[in-house]
């Protein structure tokens, strides 16, 4: 009895200290960012992600970033910030021999995922309709620009590229500055995390079903549902986007507003909310001005509401206003800089960073999986990789000799 129990909580431990996608495999053939942002969320969730690079210099990312010093390395900050607990294997995919060893490892893959353009992989002989028959199980990722067809299908796609032809440029900004790009790689990061859904979701469906399938992802599709609101008023309702810079469409006073050293974010989107805002910065009459009283009044009259609230607002500072604010249920914020933002108590306590050592670069922070899971959490717990630095592990895995893989960095095949 007590040996069976004994078994029986040591598989329950088991399962509990189990990763996410433990004993998943994933092919990385992606480059620079929508395609590693999406494979490292697997990564951090446990897949066995073996990034697979060119040998000369690896993923472009690797001479991207602040820190020259670092490109040089081939390490560059842009590449570490979404390489977490990955492996590198190089392999010159042009090279026949090379391809037999990619084949080997789609064998005993799981997931495969490329951004190069459309018809690129099949002309290397790595297409969805190549690699199924040496795997039916696979599941494929291609993440591209305007997707693998279409009249732009294979034009060349960066993210500002796509934030122009996507409309998201067009609705940036106010009068005076406008159109605008969203400050960071808005949709290359979308576009990955559209892809990462898209491959749990395939997962899912292959646990029920045993069949793999080709996954399509466009930048331009992923994009278009986040501005949802914007494009129904559009379509439905007929309402073009207005500029209202950092002024919320949907409810007025919802934006920001300048304080006593400083400004501050406020959305004081519910009636309730209005009126208490009003009560709360002494301006009672303000509820029943013709121009203020009902939502969409102020809506309409927001840029002769906001200096109202503003006399009231410069008589103290961001900090004070957004604790009293945030005390009587009107949602309230400082507007911080990235610095400030990063280094927050609240960030801290969510784990938002682990601190990772890599070999001649030192200890650098790097984001852990931030949806938090109670029983399989993710975290990053080994650093991005150097180029090829796991390629003779990997080999000798599939079975090749020492005296083998020797022989193939003499013919620089990897």
């Amino acid at each position: 009895m007590y040996i069976k129990l004994g078994r029986l909580i040591g598989i329950i431990k088991l399962q509990k200290n189990m990763k996410l996608l433990e004993n998943i495999t994933v092919l990385d053939l992606t480059n620079v960012l929508s395609g590693p942002f999406a494979t490292v969320h697997l990564s951090l969730l446990g897949a066995n992600v073996i990034k697979i690079e060119n040998p000369k210099d690896g993923d472009l990312a690797r001479k991207l970033g602040a820190k020259s010093e670092f490109n040089k390395k081939l390490m560059g900050t842009s590449f570490l910030a979404q390489n977490a607990n990955k492996k590198s294997l190089t392999l010159n995919l042009k090279d026949s021999s090379a391809k037999e060893i990619f084949y080997k490892l789609t064998e005993k893959a799981d997931i495969i995922v490329e951004n190069f353009r459309p018809g690129v992989m099949s002309r290397l002989g790595f297409g969805y309709e190549d690699l199924k028959k040496i795997n039916p199980k696979i599941i494929y990722c291609a993440i591209s620009g305007f997707g693998q067809t279409g009249p732009d299908a294979n034009n060349p796609a960066y993210d500002q590229i796509i934030q122009g032809l996507s409309g998201v440029m067009a609705i940036n900004g106010d009068k005076t500055l406008n159109p605008l790009r969203s400050g960071f790689p808005l949709c290359d990061t979308v576009g990955g995390l559209n892809a990462a859904f898209a491959i749990m979701a395939a997962l899912f469906h292959r646990e029920r079903t045993g069949v793999g399938q080709f996954i399509d992802i466009a930048m331009i599709d992923s994009i278009m549902p986040m501005m949802g609101w914007v494009v129904s008023n559009l379509l439905i309702a007929e309402q073009a986007p207005q500029l209202l810079g950092n002024d919320n469409f949907t409810a007025a006073p919802s934006g920001v507003f300048r304080c006593n050293g400083g400004v501050m974010n406020i959305a004081a989107n519910k009636q309730e909310q209005w009126e208490k805002l009003c009560e709360l910065l002494n301006l009672p009459e303000l509820t029943n001005d013709p121009r203020f009283k009902e939502r969409d009044a102020r809506k309409q009259n927001r840029f002769e509401l906001t200096p109202l609230l503003e006399v009231k607002l410069l008589e103290n500072t961001p900090k004070y206003w957004c604790s009293l604010f945030n005390q009587n249920g009107i949602p309230s914020g400082e507007i911080l800089s990235l610095d400030d933002a990063l280094s927050q108590e609240q960030v801290k306590h969510r784990n938002t960073f682990a601190e990772i050592s890599i070999p001649e670069i030192g200890e650098i922070p790097l984001f852990n999986l931030t949806a938090k899971f109670s029983e399989t959490p993710g975290f990053a717990e080994t650093p991005p990789p150097h180029l090829g630095e796991h390629t003779v592990e990997i080999l000798q895995k599939l079975g090749y000799t020492l005296n083998e893989i020797e022989k193939m960095k003499r013919s620089e095949l990897i």
